[in-house]
């Protein structure tokens, strides 16, 4: 395994993690697909006073790296929902959301509570969307998105164990401005101009283990989580040769197992 680039990773550490949100919300805004999804999810969402919620995993990590690589956005081949709720944890709850949020849009949603998902993965019970993601193989898919409508007075209750990317909801009409400025330092792609959501909409990102590893393409294990399932997914998902750019990141951790 091939260290990360130091020089680009020193690059991308001297942006504040607001820039690389900014990329993000303008990137999700730019794609009409991503932006109708989040919109459905939280209407579905908020119907059912659901709170703690993103949608998360390769909706947001692909889209970065499928820019990051200047191709073709890969396909919506699953759209992971994920929320914590513990007044209900039967898998037919999850079935009934994802029936309808496809009677909204016929996407290919994939729904689960993780206030059950940790009896799945022998771990502890999971405090919340956040703490969930914090036990996830790799550290570059615990990213979630949401929209939030700031006019309400919407407040974040997420609860997580250990350190996560302090994300603040970003204002759509600062983007530009931050955007620039991301873009003076490495090269992204982006445009000027991105479809405005409705007032007081902005899109919320979070990033349990920051963005920086996320946009430096590399790949790091979560020690939290059996490196074995790690690399499984590595052969399972194709990374390495779909976007090439990728390294694999040599940690103790990693060359022990």
């Amino acid at each position: 395994m091939t260290p990360v680039n130091s020089d680009a990773s020193h690059q991308l550490q001297l942006l504040a993690p607001e820039g690389l949100q900014a990329q993000i919300s303008t990137w999700l805004q730019q794609d009409a697909q991503r932006r109708h999804a989040l919109q459905v999810c939280r209407a579905v969402l908020t119907s059912l006073n659901i709170s703690d919620w993103y949608i998360a995993a390769g909706f947001v990590r692909n889209l970065v790296w499928d820019k990051l690589h200047h191709i073709a956005l890969q396909p919506l081949n699953d759209i992971d929902v994920i929320y914590w709720c513990d007044t209900d944890v039967s898998v037919a709850r999850d079935r009934a959301i994802e029936a309808e949020l496809r009677r909204q849009v016929d996407l290919p949603w994939s729904v689960k509570n993780q206030a059950r998902m940790h009896l799945n993965n022998n771990d502890p019970a999971y405090l919340s969307c956040l703490d969930a993601m914090s036990y996830w193989p790799e550290m570059q898919t615990a990213v979630g998105v949401k929209l939030v409508n700031m006019s309400v007075g919407t407040i974040s209750t997420d609860r997580v164990n250990g350190t996560v990317d302090n994300t603040a909801n970003l204002q759509l009409n600062n983007n530009v401005a931050t955007d620039a400025k991301l873009n003076s330092n490495i090269a992204l792609t982006s445009s000027s101009t991105f479809c405005v959501l409705s007032y007081g909409d902005e899109i919320k990102v979070d990033a349990v283990f920051g963005l920086i590893r996320l946009f430096s393409l590399c790949l790091n294990a979560n020690p939290k989580c059996d490196i074995s399932v790690f690399k499984s997914r590595i052969v399972q998902k194709k990374w390495l040769s779909r976007y090439p750019k990728l390294t694999l990141v040599s940690d103790p951790f990693l060359l022990s197992q």
